[in-house]
């Protein structure tokens, strides 16, 4: 038996080509392969009779395939397969489209299981491309079917012939102690695994997706309160308040709200104190968290330290870049852009520079993390959209320097409550007010009755001269969900309702040069409509956007919705969030309410802890807060708050964790976060 820490090379069907192709999965050994868990589930578990069910559901049946009907051609590129098949209910018609090899595969008299969505035409049941297994003893079909992340040349079906190489070895040593298992009734790790790579049955699903999320909330709190003790005994490098930073302030093309310079005050008592700075800045959309932190840096720059910006994508590093230059560079202060796309002639020139310190400020993405990023005496690190990175990559940012002082900035506000337990290891600063004149932004939330005058509403905004912006669940169509998708979308509107003006297609799949492109022409005007995954949900700044249409609104989060309305009411103009629920069920009408009834972030995240967690139990996991493989947040926050009990009661009994029933932890602790423990051992 190959070993959990073995390479996936090992295992059959995995060739050098393969290889390649699960290492872009992030797959390398037998363990990231077991980690590797569905994103979502196809429950046919649930076997219906054909006449038994309503129109355009989806369900599983059982039944007998009495014979072959017709291969017939409909046109060019267009032929379909039918056969009868029949149940204790009746007789039905089972299609599938461009398959005639199918009609060898399907035998008659033969009994099959047999998953598709039902159509009722003149009252015959019809299925169209239904998955289907001929029935035996051991199927897949009538299953809860996984679902796995995929990339372009590797199937849902490769990954589950893989994982049912390994699932069933018991890989795992127990990392939790017994006492904890016994006192939640914890599913064992081995059986957990097994069961979120192929449940059993929902209640089996359950137990394991609730011992998996436990383990991680408790390894990501053990962790989160080792960092805040390690803060406590660590030095920050010396910073003192002088009046240029207050002059700077006074000259300030607008004058400060009450929240910034409430936290502003926290800020500069941190950076002066004995002890190393490790702040959160929460602030609600357009609160202003960015000045905040050119001011933090500049207080940097007068103390003679460097500092440097982390954000998540090009786009918001390059418009920070805009933003540092304007009010910092006429001061003497050299700020520079480090990303991905950075030619190599550049790289060179900013590493030499930020090494001898001629480069004050560095802004960039994950490449700022690079282990040849050297700085010269680096002051002050700041991660903007720090949930998007998570403590792994914080702390790498944190190890250039150990002395620098930490400012962590998010704007999706998290309910007080939660952000302790969250950030553990931060002091939480929030920006409370707004700047004065921001335009309320109208929002609407239609079904699909009103797509169509939504629609020309937007037409009508961007006639005036005004921008849209248009957001999709999904890059391109699916088989498992009935969304929509951006290029099926962008296809449409560019053929009939936008075909006189620029409208473009911006997704996570592009890479950064054409990402920052569609966005350059968008910014200048010369497009007029972006069609987008929620790639823009962070930080994108177009005054001239009026309008955001958001198709599928029921899929997104209310603290993402409310990122994504974010992007409109920049400028001048009246801004509009267009909501468009496709759902019918009433607890999502009941958060589209929400969205139209308040424009307060910390109102809508509260709602939205309220409120999710209610839908479907197979649902797709929620954009997270942090780096959790399983969890989610919003979903598990009483798992999340028993987690930190138990793991505060675990530090007061055993702080290094040196006893035999903490070891595995430790040691996922230490592989996890690269936390060092020797230093107290």
């Amino acid at each position: 038996m190959v070993a959990i820490d073995d390479s996936i090379q090992y295992l059959k069907g995995v060739g050098p080509k393969r290889l390649k192709k699960y290492n872009s999965l992030e797959i390398y050994k037998i363990r990231d392969l077991l980690e590797y868990y569905p994103r979502t589930y196809d429950d046919q578990s649930n076997l219906k009779l054909l006449y038994n069910t309503e129109n355009n559901e989806k369900a599983t049946f059982d039944v007998l395939v009495l014979g072959l009907l017709e291969v017939k051609r409909i046109r060019k590129n267009l032929n379909i397969t039918t056969f009868l098949i029949e149940d204790e209910s009746g007789k039905g018609i089972m299609s599938f489209f461009n398959s005639p090899y199918i009609k060898d595969n399907i035998k008659a008299n033969t009994r099959y299981l047999v998953s598709g969505k039902v159509t009722k035409f003149r009252g015959q049941v019809q299925i169209t491309n239904p998955q289907f297994e001929k029935k035996t003893e051991n199927n897949n079909v009538g299953t809860i079917f996984p679902i796995y992340s995929l990339k372009k040349g590797i199937t849902n079906n490769e990954i589950i012939k893989l994982t049912n190489q390994v699932i069933n070895n018991n890989y795992y040593k127990e990392p939790l102690p017994q006492n904890l298992i016994e006192k939640y009734r914890l599913m064992e790790k081995n059986e957990a695994v097994r069961n979120i790579h192929r449940p059993q049955s929902k209640k089996h699903y359950l137990l394991a997706r609730n011992r998996l999320v436990f383990e991680e909330f408790l390894i990501f709190q053990l962790a989160i309160f080792r960092l805040k003790k390690d803060d406590k005994i660590s030095k920050g490098v010396p910073i003192e308040i002088n009046k240029e930073i207050y002059r700077f302030i006074e000259e300030l093309p607008f004058k400060l709200t009450d929240g910034q310079n409430k936290v502003l005050d926290e800020i500069f008592k941190d950076m002066t104190s004995d002890t190393r700075m490790n702040r959160l800045l929460q602030g609600d959309v357009g609160s202003g968290k960015t000045i905040v932190a050119i001011i933090a840096m500049y207080l940097s720059y007068i103390n003679g330290y460097q500092s440097t910006i982390m954000a998540p994508t090009e786009i918001l590093a390059r418009q920070h870049l805009e933003s540092f230059r304007s009010l910092l560079e006429p001061l003497g202060v050299k700020v520079e852009l480090l990303v991905g796309s950075t030619t190599k002639k550049n790289k060179e020139r900013i590493l030499e520079g930020i090494k001898n310190g001629s480069i004050d400020i560095l802004i960039g993405t994950h490449a700022l993390i690079e282990e040849n990023v050297e700085f010269r005496n680096l002051g002050l690190n700041v991660t903007d959209e720090q949930h998007r990175f998570g403590v792994r990559q914080r702390e790498s940012l944190n190890t250039k320097e150990k002395k620098a002082h930490t400012l962590v900035m998010t704007a999706t506000p998290i309910p007080r409550t939660l952000s302790l337990i969250l950030y553990g290891d931060l002091s939480i600063s929030t920006i409370d007010t707004m700047p004065p004149n921001r335009k309320q932004i109208d929002t609407i939330a239609i079904n699909n009755s009103m797509l169509d005058r939504a629609i020309g509403f937007v037409q009508e905004e961007v006639k005036k001269g005004r921008q849209a912006y248009i957001i999709c669940p999904l890059i391109e169509e699916s088989e498992v969900f009935d969304l929509n998708s951006a290029e099926e979308v962008h296809k449409d509107l560019k053929l009939d309702y936008f075909k006189d003006f620029q409208i473009e297609l911006l997704h996570g799949k592009m890479n950064a040069k054409e990402k920052n492109e569609v966005m350059e022409r968008f910014e200048k005007n010369e497009t007029k409509i972006i069609v987008s995954t929620t790639v823009i949900e962070v930080g994108v700044n177009v005054p001239n956007a009026s309008i955001i249409l958001i198709y599928n609104s029921e899929r997104f989060g209310l603290a993402q919705l409310h990122q994504l309305r974010g992007r409109v009411g920049r400028g001048e103009h009246q801004s509009y969030c267009i909501l468009y629920n496709e759902s019918k069920s009433e607890i999502s009408w009941q958060r589209m309410k929400v969205m139209t009834d308040s424009t307060d972030g910390f109102y809508i995240a509260n709602k939205d802890l309220e409120l999710r967690g209610s839908g479907d139990i197979f649902g797709t996991k929620q954009s997270g807060m942090m780096d959790f493989k399983l969890a989610d947040v919003s979903r598990d926050i009483n798992i999340l708050k028993y987690a930190q009990q138990e793991a505060l009661n675990i530090l007061n009994e055993d702080e290094n964790l040196s006893k035999n029933e903490h070891l595995e932890l430790k040691d996922a602790i230490i592989k996890n976060f690269k936390i060092e423990y020797a230093i107290l051992n």
